[in-house]
Formats: C-alpha cells, sequence, structure tokens
C-alpha cells in the first residue's frame, strides 16, 4: 500500500483520484472510485443547484467513504453549485478557472479544497489563498492543459508550494503513479483511464475506439470548445479543425446545450464570456460558437456514440489503455505495478 500526503489529507487508501469531467463522472463511477479506495470527483459544472444536490445525495447512497465535487468557477451556477456542496458537507470541493472564495467556510466543516491549475504561477497563488492541494495538469491531458508538459509542470511546480500535488495528464498505469511520486507529486488524477472502465457510462463505440487508439491518435485546439484542449481523434475532430467559424452549428448548438443545462440565453451567453477572459473580446462570438458546438459534439459522443459526428476529450495517454476492466481493477492493479516499479528502483542503489 502507498501512503502519502495525498491518502492522509482526504483519508483515502490509495494515492487515486477521479478527474472530474461533466456528463461522465456521474454517481455510479464517482463511488466506485470511492469505494474502491480512490477518490471520486463528482462533475456539476453541468447541473442545477438542485441536481447537484441531488446527485451530492445519490453518491452518499452508494459510498460512505471520501468524494468530492468539481465545479467550473465561471461557469453557469457556480456560486449557486459550491454553496450546495458546502451545506452538504461535501469532504473535498475541487474548482478550476477562478479564484475561490469559499475556503474559509469549507474548513470550518472539516472539507478540503483543491484547486485544478495548469500554470505554474497560478499554483503559487492557489496555495497562498489556503488551498489544501493542488491538481497540477501537463500538456498530455485530455480537455483543457496548456503548453507545459507533466515532465516539466510537476517538479516546477512542487518546487515552489508545499501542499500535496495531484499529477494529471497521462497517467494512467503504476508506472505512471511511480513517475509522478519520483516527480514530486503525491498521487495521480486520471480520466480518460477511467473513462474506458465498465462502471463508466460512456458509450460502448467510444470506450472501443480508445482501445484501439495509439498514442498519435488525439488532436489538440482551442476549435472544439473555445479553449486549448484534446480530443480523440475521429473523423469528425479532424473535420473540426479544419472548418471555418461554424455559425449554423453553433445556433443550434447553443440551444442544445443551454436546454441541458437549464440555461437561459443570456445566462449561456454570459458563461462563454467569462470563459473568454477579457483579453480576447474581439473572438467572443467565435468561442462562443465553439463551446456551443463541442458540448453539443461531445455529449453525441457520450450518451449516443455517435463516431461520425462525436467528439470525446481524451488524453495521449490512450496509446496505452488496451481494455476495459472494472474501475477496482484499474486501482488495484495501477497501485500494484507503482509498487512494483518503486521497489525495482530502490535495488539500483548501491
Amino acid at each position: 500500500m502507498l501512503k502519502t500526503s495525498m491518502t492522509e489529507l482526504f483519508g483515502i487508501k490509495h494515492p487515486i483520484m477521479l478527474a472530474g469531467m461533466n456528463w461522465i463522472t456521474e454517481p455510479d463511477l464517482v463511488a466506485a472510485v470511492s469505494n474502491a479506495g480512490g477518490l471520486g470527483i463528482l462533475a456539476v459544472a453541468r447541473c442545477t443547484p438542485e441536481e447537484t444536490r441531488e446527485v451530492i445525495r445519490e453518491t452518499r447512497k452508494l459510498t460512505d467513504k471520501p468524494f468530492g465535487i468539481n465545479q467550473i468557477l465561471i461557469g453557469a451556477n457556480a456560486k449557486e453549485n459550491i454553496q450546495v456542496a458546502i451545506e452538504e458537507q461535501v469532504p473535498v470541493i475541487n474548482y478550476s478557472l477562478g479564484k475561490p472564495w469559499f475556503i474559509d467556510q469549507v474548513h470550518a466543516y472539516g472539507g478540503k479544497v483543491v484547486g485544478t491549475i495548469a500554470i505554474a504561477k497560478h499554483a503559487a497563488n492557489a496555495a497562498k489563498l489556503g488551498c489544501d492541494a493542488l491538481v497540477i495538469t501537463g500538456h498530455e491531458a485530455a480537455a483543457h492543459g496548456d503548453a507545459a508538459t507533466s515532465l516539466v509542470l510537476i517538479p516546477v511546480v512542487a518546487s515552489q508550494v508545499n501542499i500535496p500535488l495531484i499529477a494529471a495528464g497521462g497517467f494512467y498505469d503504476g508506472r505512471g503513479l511511480a513517475a509522478a511520486l519520483a516527480l514530486g507529486a503525491d498521487g495521480v488524477s486520471m480520466g480518460t483511464r477511467f473513462i474506458v472502465t465498465k462502471e463508466s457510462n460512456v458509450h460502448e463505440n467510444y470506450k472501443e475506439l480508445v482501445v484501439k487508439a495509439s498514442e498519435q491518435d488525439t488532436l489538440y485546439s482551442h476549435v472544439f470548445d473555445g479553449m486549448n484542449g484534446r480530443v480523440l481523434r475521429t473523423r469528425a475532430a479532424q473535420q473540426m479543425m479544419n472548418k471555418g467559424f461554424p455559425l449554423f452549428e453553433a445556433f443550434k448548438g447553443a440551444k442544445e446545450v443551454k436546454d441541458q443545462m437549464r440555461l437561459s440565453y443570456p445566462q449561456f451567453i454570459g458563461m462563454s464570456l467569462k470563459m473568454l477572459g477579457k483579453e480576447d473580446e474581439g473572438y467572443m462570438p467565435w468561442i462562443m460558437a465553439r463551446q456551443a458546438v463541442g458540448t453539443r459534439r461531445h455529449l453525441m459522443a457520450i450518451t449516443k456514440g455517435d463516431i461520425d459526428e462525436g467528439i470525446l476529450f481524451a488524453g495521449q495517454n490512450v496509446g496505452g489503455i488496451n481494455d476495459i476492466p472494472s474501475v477496482n481493477e484499474v486501482i488495484e492493479r495501477t497501485v500494484t505495478e507503482a509498487e512494483e516499479v518503486l521497489d525495482k528502483l530502490q535495488k539500483t542503489r548501491v
């Protein structure tokens, strides 16, 4: 068994976290990870406050182990969803893209706050604000990693902060876990690996595509949802990279997305503008179009298995994922392999 500051902080058995992924990390998958000794994370950015309370309580029915919620702070209903999580005293609040105003409230009931970052200076700022741990996201990750790879980013951040670090981006097995520990992290966050498990709600068509993919079969661009991100290489993803402004599809996508998230058009537009940031105001219509189209196509992949029109956010580690096991199998063999690797490395010392 691997004991690290991550396992001690959260009161979990293994230093493995489930990455929060909208429409994917739902109660069944979250509870499966927590019950197997890891830290399950509910993605609630797609939820209304009422839905957030519902999925938290549903998760509690499925596990008595620690779990958390993930919320994009510039998303719709962010403040309301965080408040619900505080009222429900969720053990871990994991946030991204914003400044946490709720740290003291979470600490008041004994909860922990975890920031997700992809740039070293943001990690230092989050630590100063009082975060208990950080998820460090490398370029290899699904969705929204930045320019620096995990190999570079983790030790840079480890040299600047003194709180537990959770490595994300490219991790899917015990060798990766051992490497993350060597680089200065205290555990790993895995998204793509948990997507391809029996408990995952992702359509079997896309699970099979991941199993068949190589490490070359992802695409990284801002076209998928308006921010730099990584998806599985499919015909639809390749076409999106070749297209210009998707005006017609954007209107259709915006309507579907706002209906899914129960947003008004002003709320959807406001969320999109926040995600853009002030420095790029000239591109606001473009990013809103990409966001609507990307979310619509992502849902087509997850729920319908549409391999012609859907896209799936996935990391470069698709090249190392070759089966569809249970969550428990993934965690147990990851930890066992990491222990074997660390034992082997110990024997190299003379």
